[in-house]
């Protein structure tokens, strides 16, 4: 017997994608091509989709405090989630950008607020085929213990996405804030969207083992189509959105190299920046005490509260030269305890780059900051040049970092060559760098064609294959999620 399915609200008209992904779920559930239970007739299902992002300004300066500038992508993740009556958290991930993958999590690990964070990290870390399933039932998790929800039964869970895994636009962050709105919705918790891009950095951090900054979530969850998404990263203080004038566009274009945000360039750059964070508050005689074992401290920081990015250029540069270029983790825990920062530690016989990390968001927030201000102030079009000039400083400080690629770099070259005559302003890896993808800030009427040619040179001389990010769309929060439900 075939059974219809309806949907309780329309999808949105600007999620085009959502709404093919609900047809395919409901012909799913019509030819019953998707598990049901016995134990429950699981007569409702709710739908979300959350994009990924390209990161015009802010990057990895994110977790020391500074201004980030996001912008959402068409790419997007969608999860359908159907509550059922077995005790698991089954899912399925299907579509283009990848292989069927599966894998069943019990729903005892996830739903048990007493468990420890530790605890489920290491039964996903235990087995590399299903470390992907952490970033979404770890959702579960941290709605049990920090939310108190109570999930007696557990979910057969869909998942499609079309954003690249591990090239720089937050495939992460898509597939847990798609994760988050549907579950959210289908048990009937209130979490305003600030808090759930809290929550989703919080399954990224300490489920999925991964040590990024919030900005990606945020992006993801409360970003809008066609307008930058502007955050201070203090923790999370959203600033709204800010529009890119009529006559410039942000296109992005991968470098077909992989990065991870779990790899040691990126996690020893946050370290080296804390380090360096540590050091200033030495020098500035801030009270430190230990905060907890294993080498981390707090600091009664009433000066910069906690950022790097509140030192302000000027007062960096009057210490810089007292930050050493690079320190070897023992000594610096033998001299300054540990970090601030909860979601990295320092290894002692790990040798780390301090100075360069340390410099980069405090001009980077500058840079953002400036950035921020043309696009909020008269004509800003005629500012296309600086706001460019703006990106290459940005990228060069990335490289700086070590944090660069050859294939982001060759981007950024192509797209200088490319200059203002033919329309390309500017560019700059993206995200947690070494590799990934490139954002680049052109003439709108003349981007597309110019970016797909400057692809096409790419793929040319490296033969990799240099996909095109193109369009936006809206975060999670804007297009909430669908249900469907038996007829």
């Amino acid at each position: 017997m075939i059974r219809a399915w309806r949907l309780m609200s329309p999808v949105p008209q600007d999620a085009p994608d959502l709404e093919r992904f609900v047809e395919d779920v409901k012909a799913r559930l019509e030819r019953d091509a998707w598990a049901s239970s016995p134990g429950d007739d699981g007569s409702r299902v709710y739908v979300a989709r959350a994009p990924g992002r390209l990161d015009v300004m802010g990057g990895i300066a994110d977790y020391s405090g500074a201004l980030v500038l996001q912008w959402p992508i068409r790419e997007a993740t969608r999860v359908a989630i159907r509550p059922w009556g077995e005790s698991r958290i089954s899912m399925t991930s299907v579509g283009p950008m990848r292989h069927e993958r599966r894998c069943d999590v019990p729903l005892s690990l996830v739903a048990d607020p007493q468990r420890s964070y530790e605890e489920v990290r290491a039964w996903f870390a235990a087995d590399p085929h299903r470390h992907w399933a952490a970033y979404v039932a770890g959702v579960f998790h941290v709605l049990a213990r920090e939310h108190g929800v109570h999930f007696s039964t557990g979910a057969s869970i869909l998942i499609e996405s079309d954003v690249p895994e591990g090239r720089g636009v937050s495939s992460s962050a898509a597939l847990e804030a798609a994760t988050m709105e549907a579950v959210i919705a289908a048990w009937n918790v209130a979490i305003d969207p600030r808090m759930r891009a809290v929550r989703c950095q919080q399954v990224e951090n300490l489920i999925a083992g991964a040590p990024c900054g919030v900005m990606d979530q945020m992006a993801s969850i409360c970003g809008e189509a066609g307008s930058l998404m502007a955050l201070l990263c203090q923790p999370a203080e959203f600033q709204g959105t800010v529009q890119l004038p009529a006559e410039l566009g942000v296109w992005g274009i991968d470098s077909g190299i992989r990065h991870a945000v779990t790899g040691a360039d990126y996690g020893t750059v946050r370290i080296g920046a804390f380090m360096g964070y540590r050091i200033l508050a030495d020098l500035a005689g801030l009270p430190v005490e230990p905060a907890a074992p294993g080498g981390h401290v707090r600091v009664d920081d009433p000066r910069w509260h906690g950022y790097l990015a509140n030192v302000g250029v000027d007062a960096y540069e009057c210490v810089a030269p007292e930050l050493p270029d690079a320190m070897d983790g023992g000594a610096f825990l033998a001299r300054y305890i540990g970090t601030t920062d909860p979601v990295t530690r320092v290894d002692e016989a790990q040798r780390y780059a301090v100075r360069a990390p340390t410099a980069h968001p405090v001009y980077e927030h500058r840079r953002v900051s400036e950035w921020a201000a043309i696009l909020r102030g008269d004509d800003p079009g005629a500012h296309a040049r600086r706001l460019g000039a703006m990106m290459y400083e940005s990228h060069a400080s990335y490289s700086a970092c070590g944090l660069g690629s050859d294939g982001t770099d060759r981007l950024v070259e192509l797209a200088r060559a490319a200059g203002s005559a033919r329309g390309v302003y500017g560019a700059k890896i993206t995200g947690g760098g070494s590799g990934g993808t490139v954002a680049i800030l052109c003439e709108a009427a003349r981007g597309g064609d110019i970016v797909r040619a400057l692809g096409r040179q790419y793929a040319t001389e490296t033969g990799r294959v240099a996909h095109i990010f193109e369009g936006t769309s809206p975060g999670a929060a804007r297009t909430g999620a669908v249900c469907l439900t038996m007829a």
